[in-house]
């Protein structure tokens, strides 16, 4: 029993020792802790049955489409049509969305925008602009589908935008382009008096899911880049930045540069919104149009290091940060310091018409982190620590806007335009993750020609920041947006509208009808056949005259998620998607003579090579 005892104790003394030195007695969390010891790639792994925490909506530049990934893991998940026609879906083929098309076949999707509520995503709509065709599109969470397209007179290339004040009241979109009012000709020469750079106040109506131009303002013909609405204190203004005060009209890329400083456009949206209910506007185009050399207030110029690329609100309202692209300095402004030196008429003279606030009188300080070259945008963590994209020496710096101390840097492969983080734009950002959207990808994926592939990095920014995924994307990562997961409710089904005079929903139901040389198809898809005429000898036939203008109207009774339906009439250069419950209409003038096979284009069951009929067309004579 004694020969215990010594052993005993010493293996007890070791235990203590061994807890002593090695034991963790902080205050992390189980969660904290394990998420701090694992590997980049458990970090990115979401397990089969699991769902990621965020969506990403990344804009698809000239694809004109919207890129939908899943963060952590950023696998791609969708993509949504928007400005562009897509095959794949029928978007662009179908009446309802060849009509928001306009008749154009592609665009130039840039910054995308949640709508937002208290100045946080609220997960129900989100925003677009075509700075191709100066559209401005809005797309249903619930569907995940474009609902509504505007075209925007009087100007051309709305870059400027989108972003939504704090209740989404309205949606800015300032032009890249200046033209002259109506896009009439003028020549050149005359650019300074007669081509502006017009900004337009868009409305959103909810309950008919209808976009609106509430007004717009005449602004100098500048270039606008980039813009952010106020948050909290600063909720009624927003800041936009400009480059081309110089009011150049070629080679561009010297004349546009010459002046040692450019401007941010600083407005409070709501004395704008009140000259026009005074009348303080003239009519153009059909437009209310303020001309703030006429109509003093409400817009105020900012002097900020020459080409200004992106301007951004801090979380809390009380600062705006304008990132110089051509000079190596980010500058933080204070909105109490403007709205003081607006007060007190602190102007340091006008320019076209519109008093300049003094810097010095506004600016809290310039910030030049060591060595990093070409900042361009910027967003924030939950601490309201600064994260700016650095394009020419290829980083992410991160710096605290109180101090312009420097905190940390990450190099990204290559050249950052703009980056997003988890809520990043709201009053609330999460914290957790940072993407730098990558212009360039040399080297980093198999090589797929001269052309490469552009790249998002995903960064954890939970500790020291670290680059922990590189995902390849297609053209063109201008700016996303990243939202909890649990935000967007989606819908399973489309639910029955008895109210649609073009749905069927029992195979009783279906005809084919008539009416001259016009006929309506009443038709149903299910598992795994079309009918479009249940009591014809072959219901999944169409039969028409060469000339009949034809409408196929097309529900898709598979109430059952994820069971889609496409309708494709070979030859005919004709597709359309039917989602569950969804009906959807076609229509187009049967112009050929012949037999053309008809098939549905979305795999849908065991039986869907099944899935198909004749279009049959009699030849006139």
């Amino acid at each position: 029993m004694k020969k215990w005892i010594p052993i005993a104790s010493g293996l007890l003394a070791g235990f203590v020792a061994a807890t002593i030195s090695f034991a963790d007695f902080s205050t992390k969390t189980n969660t904290e802790a394990a998420s701090s010891t694992k590997s980049n790639a458990e970090k990115v792994y979401v397990p089969f049955g699991e769902k990621d925490d965020y969506y990403l909506f990344a804009s698809g530049g000239h694809s004109g489409q919207m890129f939908i990934y899943g963060v952590p893991s950023m696998r791609k998940i969708r993509t949504i049509p928007v400005f562009s026609q897509d095959s794949a879906t029928g978007y662009g083929f179908d009446e309802h969305s060849k009509k928001l098309m306009g008749g154009y076949t592609w665009g130039d999707l840039h910054h995308p925008a949640f709508s937002e509520t208290k100045g946080d995503y609220d997960g129900k709509w989100m925003f677009a602009t075509d700075v191709g065709n100066s559209r401005a599109a809005v797309v249903d969470l619930k569907t995940f589908t474009t609902k509504d397209i505007i075209k925007v007179p009087n100007t051309a290339g709305p870059h400027c935008a989108a972003f939504v004040t704090e209740n989404t009241e309205y949606m800015f979109l300032p032009t890249r382009f200046a033209v002259p009012l109506g896009q009439k000709y003028e020549s050149l020469d005359d650019y300074s008096a007669k081509y502006r750079g017009v900004m337009s106040a868009v409305t959103f109506d909810e309950k008919n899911v209808k976009l609106n131009i509430g007004y717009q303002v005449a602004l100098p013909p500048w270039s606008y880049d980039l813009s952010d609405a106020g948050k909290k204190g600063s909720a009624d203004w927003a800041v936009m930045t400009t480059y081309n005060t110089e009011e150049s009209t070629t080679t561009m890329e010297i004349n546009a540069s010459q002046a040692d400083r450019d401007y941010i456009v600083l407005f409070n949206w709501k004395e704008l919104e009140k000259m026009v209910k005074e009348g303080k506007y003239e009519e153009v185009d059909g437009q209310k149009m303020i001309f703030p050399e006429k109509q003093k207030g409400g817009i105020y110029l900012v002097p900020v290091a020459k080409s200004p690329h992106g301007v951004d609100v801090t979380p809390d309202g009380k600062y705006f940060i304008a990132s110089g692209k051509l000079a190596p300095a980010m500058t933080v402004f204070s909105f109490e310091k403007a709205f003081k030196a607006v007060e007190n008429k602190d102007f340091a003279g006008e320019r076209n018409g519109i008093p300049i606030l003094n810097y010095e009188s506004v600016m809290e300080r310039e910030v030049n982190p060591e060595n990093a070259l070409g900042p361009l945008h910027t967003q924030f963590d939950d601490k309201g620590m600064a994260y700016t994209t650095m394009f020419i020496s290829s980083e992410i710096v991160k710096w605290d806007p109180k101090t312009g101390k420097t905190l940390d840097r990450v190099p990204v492969q290559y050249s950052p335009g703009h980056s997003v983080s988890a809520e990043g734009d709201t009053v609330a950002p999460d914290g957790k993750w940072l993407i730098a959207l990558n212009k360039i990808a040399k080297d980093t994926y198999l090589s797929v020609g001269p052309s490469h592939p552009e790249s998002m990095q995903l960064i954890d920014i939970s500790g020291k920041m670290k680059v922990i995924m590189s995902a390849p994307v297609d053209p063109e990562p201008h700016y996303a947006q990243m939202i909890k997961a649990d935000k967007i409710k989606t819908i399973n089904v489309y639910p029955k509208d008895t109210k649609n005079k073009d749905a069927v929903y029992k195979q009783s139901e279906t005809k084919i009808v008539r009416k001259g040389n016009e006929v309506h198809v009443y038709g149903i898809a299910m598992r795994s056949r079309f009918i479009f005429d249940a009591k014809s000898k072959r219901p999944d036939v169409i039969e028409v005259n060469q000339g009949d203008h034809v409408f196929i109207h097309l529900t898709n009774i598979d109430f059952d998620e994820d069971i889609t339906h496409g309708f494709a009439i070979n030859s005919y250069d004709l597709n359309m998607e039917v989602q569950p419950g969804q009906t959807n209409t076609m229509e187009f003038t049967a112009d050929k003579a012949g037999t053309f096979p008809l098939y549905c284009t979305n795999f849908c069951s065991a039986l869907h090579q099944e899935m198909n009929g004749y279009f049959l067309v009699k030849p006139k004579n």
